[in-house]
């Protein structure tokens, strides 16, 4: 039988000039010379091998810039509570609505006590806020009106913390007589002048017809006006100058005595609060669940939370990684 005839090996090196300069610098010209027989057996793999460190250098580079670019949801205290509203519920409709609507996260304080003083877990706390980018307060204590809790409350606003108010937080905190003009720098306008808005009381139950009047406001670009099913219009004693309107509301309703009235009020504005100029969102908009829930209701509301923070664009989108999902 006849053999293959078997190609001589590659001549020993061992011991010469050329085998200890490899032992000494193996990659001197590229591959030892065993290291160059093998990759000759195996050429089929060479572009496998040649990409393989590519593919994972780009890899790590990439990953860092996907974690860079994920945006990190904003922290929201929700403050619920207190008297004459569906805070049980209404707690929950406003996380589920607005986490669906942007990226943040709401972390809930709440209290079931249903009195005009309730036992706000952030009374007497004035850290309360720490760790949070925005407080959405939306708790009814009307008869909480110790100055110095009064004080607590406001500082981290006044430290720079935004602060967005929905519907009794108008009525809250009170100093003094609500009826009674401010007289800024007094404790009688403590948290009005946080709110930018003065308001004391409301009128019946009735539909009211929501018209946005600055329409080039982040906030209300694009949103079309709406009336509501029967709700609480709250009155303007004094709009301050710190404030700017953002939407009108505008309610007729029968008084005892069968004269219809019609009443027209600010429903929602900005304001900036304090020496740091805190971005401070309100809305007196918000008595029945069915408006809570309302989706027109729950994106104002949205897009305040947004533009306090600082991640509303001019055209009232979303920054980007701020949008639901992140998007």
């Amino acid at each position: 039988m006849a053999l293959a005839r078997q190609e001589p090996g590659p001549a020993s090196t061992e011991g010469t000039p050329e085998r200890d300069a490899n032992a000494a610098n193996p990659v001197a010209s590229g591959f030892p010379k065993r290291y160059k027989t093998r990759m000759k057996i195996h050429s089929s793999l060479r572009p496998f091998v040649l990409s393989f460190p590519l593919a994972l250098a780009m890899l790590a580079c990439a990953a860092p810039m996907t974690l860079a670019a994920a945006a990190k949801p904003i922290r929201v205290l929700l403050i619920t509570g207190g008297c004459c509203h569906d805070y049980a519920n209404q707690k929950d409709i406003l996380k589920k609505g607005l986490e669906a609507r942007a990226n943040l996260v709401i972390d809930q304080i709440h209290t079931d006590d249903k009195s005009t003083k309730p036992p706000l877990a952030i009374l007497g706390n004035p850290d309360y806020a720490k760790g949070y980018d925005v407080v959405i307060h939306d708790e009814c204590g009307s008869s909480i009106s110790d100055q110095a809790q009064v004080e607590g409350v406001l500082k981290p606003h006044r430290d720079g913390v935004p602060g967005v108010n929905l519907h009794c937080a108008m009525h809250s905190y009170r100093i003094g007589n609500p009826n009674d003009p401010v007289t800024p720098g007094t404790p009688h306008g403590l948290w009005f002048e946080y709110l930018g808005l003065q308001s004391s009381g409301h009128g019946p139950q009735e539909p009211i017809a929501i018209r946005f009047t600055d329409k080039e406001s982040p906030i209300a670009k694009g949103l079309s006006d709406w009336t509501t099913i029967k709700e609480e219009l709250y009155n303007n004693i004094d709009v301050f100058k710190t404030a700017r309107p953002i939407a009108y509301g505008k309610q007729t309703y029968k008084q005892r005595n069968g004269a219809e009235r019609t009443s027209d009020f600010v429903v929602a504005w900005v304001n900036e609060y304090g020496p740091k100029k805190t971005r401070v969102f309100s809305t007196t908009i918000g008595h029945n669940n069915a408006t809570v829930e309302d989706s027109r209701y729950l994106d104002l509301v949205t897009r305040g939370v947004l533009w306090a923070t600082g991640h509303l664009n001019d055209d009232g989108t979303p920054a980007s990684g701020y949008g639901p999902g992140g998007k």
